[in-house]
């Protein structure tokens, strides 16, 4: 009796600690430009019997110039993915996912800060070796809004949001920094003279020559390999992930260090041009480096996976795997595909935007679904704020919709509507019509029956082009309004 007794009084205290500690049910997040409905009740990661809440783990997995249809389960007959094939089958597949810009800087200060990138990054869209801004340190990135839980943050791999220390992740809210700081084209010192551009069945067939390209690798603020041996930089920026995963599984000492919750922006340098693969890897045929390259970032993806699995924390991490935009279309069988989508990176086409995105968290998100509604890299960060139960204070409005409610199959998505920009604005998407503008010309489409865009509807529908003309102009002028500076070095 004396046994109960205690045990009582000390489940009595456990739960009444717990319940404490519990985020509550109501969440609000930033409201964005667009007319953002108010989001409702957070989907409690934690259990409604009152259990101990355990903050969910998060990672990001953001390949570079890879296409829509650049893996199997999105509809490749030529690459094999059965690592993020299982993914798609043990999570959920987005088909109507977008990043935010069609090319690399300005796609990924809007996935960090859940705004247009014309918000945050002004017009710039590609920074590079030469320039003196970056992503203004005061903006709030999905690091720092975790960090104010206790998250332990990692960045490994491109960056391209600043290559100056002011600049880099460890001072856009991550604990650690390791990897390349811009593309893997660029070199190191600014004026440091690179090889001749597009001769990439060249490059292919002299791997050990990646060194050309003068490109560094950092660590944290330091450069810490120079030039980078870009043979092995995917492999290694999974061996830095995984080391960072088992640091903070509770693990690492036998169980004596618990477990810290974690945010890994895991963000590789490829398929982004040059190419190439550890030496065991590598195929001579030039046509198969794409293909070689992404059945390699496949099997980096599986071991990433399999550590979550090992570690015990697979049932408590969100795993999203997407792309910065679509894929380089000029550059052949060196890139990808966007099929059945129309043109690629730069382009404000579908496929220069709509990125293969596969979610999951076993238990959480449900398996082998699938879903067509609207969703965008600008949405991450208020829905892992929701999942995570923190309400992001950020610099000022974000554009970002919470889509936690989405993610876990309860509801739709509650984004509606879309706006793609290149250094400007140029197109919206409004439920399955979409409008590019074009100087004076335009280009109405209806994706739901035209995804291919081949069918331009705009003397068809006048009065549509107009409606969605009217919104564009006034919700692109509520971004401009609101645009915050762009982080500048110091005189």
């Amino acid at each position: 009796m004396k046994y109960l007794t205690l045990f009582l009084i000390h489940y009595s205290l456990f739960t009444i600690h717990d319940s404490a500690a519990a985020p509550a049910d109501e969440q609000r997040v930033t409201k964005g430009n667009a007319s953002a409905p108010e989001q409702g009740k957070r989907p409690a990661a934690e259990s409604s019997q009152g259990k101990r809440f355990i903050q969910p783990n998060f990672i990001i997995i953001f390949t570079d110039d890879q296409g829509y249809q650049d893996l199997s389960c999105f509809g490749s007959e030529d690459i094999k993915t059965p690592h993020i094939d299982r993914m798609a089958n043990e999570g959920r597949m987005l088909t109507s996912f977008y990043s935010a810009n069609p090319v690399c800087s300005a796609s990924r200060a809007a996935l960090m800060t859940g705004c247009y990138p014309r918000r945050v990054l002004d017009t710039r869209v590609v920074l590079f070796p030469k320039d003196n801004v970056g992503l203004h340190p005061g903006e709030t990135t999905i690091a720092d809004m975790l960090k104010t839980k206790g998250y332990a943050t990692a960045c490994v791999g491109k960056w391209h949001l600043g290559h100056h220390p002011e600049f880099l992740p460890t001072a856009q809210g991550f604990d650690s920094y390791f990897g390349i700081p811009y593309s893997n084209d660029m070199s190191h010192p600014a004026d440091a003279k690179r090889p001749r551009y597009g001769k990439w069945d060249e490059y292919w067939s002299k791997p050990k020559e990646s060194g050309v390209w003068k490109t560094p690798l950092i660590e944290n603020e330091k450069i810490l390999e120079h030039p980078v041996d870009q043979r092995t930089i995917t492999r290694r920026y999974t061996d830095k992930a995984i080391e960072f995963i088992k640091a903070n599984s509770g693990r690492e000492l036998a169980g004596q260090t618990p477990h810290r919750p974690f945010f890994l922006y895991l963000a590789h340098s490829m398929p982004h041009v040059p190419l190439y693969l550890p030496d065991e890897l590598y195929n001579p045929d030039p046509k198969r480096a794409y293909i070689s390259v992404i059945e390699h970032i496949d099997a980096e993806v599986g071991r990433v996976l399999d550590t979550l699995r090992k570690e015990g924390l697979d049932k408590n991490t969100y795993v999203i795997f997407t792309s910065d935009n679509g894929p380089w279309l000029r550059f052949k069988h060196h890139a990808g595909k966007a099929g059945p989508l129309r043109d690629g990176k730069g382009s404000t086409f579908e496929g220069g935007m709509r990125v293969p995105c596969v979610t999951w968290a076993p238990g959480r998100i449900p398996a082998n679904s699938k879903s067509n509604d609207m969703a965008s890299t600008i949405d991450l960060l208020p829905t892992i704020a929701s999942i995570a139960g923190i309400e992001p204070k950020t610099k000022g409005p974000i554009d970002g919709l919470n889509l936690a409610d989405f993610l876990h199959a309860k509801s739709p998505s509650p984004r509606t509507e879309f706006l793609y920009y290149r250094a400007q604005i140029d197109s919206i998407r409004q439920g399955d019509w979409k409008l590019r503008q074009q100087g004076k010309a335009h280009q109405l489409y209806n994706l739901a029956e035209d995804i291919g865009e081949r069918k331009n509807l705009a003397k068809k529908h006048p009065e549509k082009v107009a409606a969605l003309k009217a919104r564009m102009e006034e919700l692109n002028a509520e971004v401009i309004a609101g645009a915050r500076p762009l982080g500048q070095l110091a005189d």
